[in-house]
């Protein structure tokens, strides 16, 4: 049995699906419609009680929650890939705080406060003020990445790993929001470096587009 990772288009379980194909592990997919909570075997509280994604079931049956987690998992048993640093080094524990920080100031801050058709979830503002309030959220976040990447062409330094695959996801969901990245040009080079890599451009063919965010809608 391979690993069975569970996503949504266009989610941020985009990251992990980016990373098993770099990693080259073997890997089975199901989809997870996020509106009504199932999968092609039942509920997906029957896979992940919190009812988000990613989950990634081990071939033991044990299931992974919680994207950073599911990063560093996959990255560990791809060691000659180099998707993150080894453990006890210096470069690992800075390769986790950027993961974190990309979860906790950009992944957060791009959450709505709003509902959606009555019920709240983890998704991207759909209301044009929502949106707003999002991009003046984000901004100060991702200019901050800006800076970092204008002496480098990934977090890490020369080497893809695990924290671009994850922020290459944000600044996806920055474009659904219509923040326009190519007021960084540190972050544009990036995006399009990342994108061309052959397992990115692979995964964002197979997952294809994600649900639309209609203004007011």
């Amino acid at each position: 049995m391979s690993l069975k990772l569970f996503f949504a288009p266009g989610a941020s379980s985009l990251a992990a699906h980016i990373l098993l194909r770099e990693a080259e592990i073997p890997f089975t997919l199901e989809r997870v419609d996020l509106i009504a909570k199932l999968w092609s075997g039942g509920h997906y509280d029957q896979i992940n009680p919190k009812l988000y994604v990613p989950a990634l079931m081990l071939p033991s049956g044990d299931v992974l929650t919680e994207g950073n987690i599911i990063l560093q998992y996959i990255s560990d048993h791809a060691p000659s890939k180099h998707l993150l640093p080894a453990n006890h080094e210096l470069d690992r524990y800075r390769a986790l705080e950027w993961l974190n920080f990309i979860g906790m100031e950009i992944h957060k801050n791009f959450i709505t406060r709003e509902r959606h058709g009555g019920v709240a979830a983890n998704f991207l503002a759909k209301t044009r003020d929502g949106q707003a309030f999002t991009r003046e959220l984000v901004t100060p976040r991702l200019s901050y990445v800006a800076r970092h990447l204008e002496t480098q062409p990934f977090l890490l330094g020369d080497h893809f790993s695990a924290p671009d695959a994850y922020f290459f996801v944000m600044l996806t969901w920055a474009g659904r929001l219509a923040l326009d990245i190519s007021h960084w040009p540190s972050l544009t080079a990036f995006f399009e470096r990342v994108k061309s890599r052959p397992a990115v451009a692979e995964t964002l063919q197979i997952e294809g587009p994600p649900h639309s965010l209609t203004p007011e809608g």
